[in-house]
């Protein structure tokens, strides 16, 4: 089995339709660890930590997003495993 983090920028109509909470839930239900925030420039950024397919299958929801929700963009970049507990919102930018 093979943990690793995946650094991800989501950009499009991502901020002000519970993107940061429905990214926290999908991460809680499938099992990842990590963070979400949003950025100044409209983008949202997140750190997902966990198994590989765990890994894989929060990004695919985070491809569509929650309801009214528009992603145009989803950049991602790979690193090494990192612990986390939980799954938590970030307030800060």
């Amino acid at each position: 089995m093979s943990e690793l983090c995946a650094r991800v920028r989501v950009s499009g109509r991502v901020q002000g339709v519970s993107f940061r909470r429905f990214t926290q839930q999908q991460a809680q239900v499938l099992g990842a660890t990590g963070w979400v925030r949003n950025l100044p420039d409209g983008s949202v950024e997140a750190m997902i930590c966990g198994e590989q397919s765990v890994v894989e299958q929060v990004l695919a929801e985070l491809r569509t997003g929650p309801d009214y929700a528009q992603v145009d963009r989803l950049e991602q970049e790979t690193l090494p495993m990192r612990c986390f507990h939980g799954f938590i919102i970030r307030y800060d930018q």
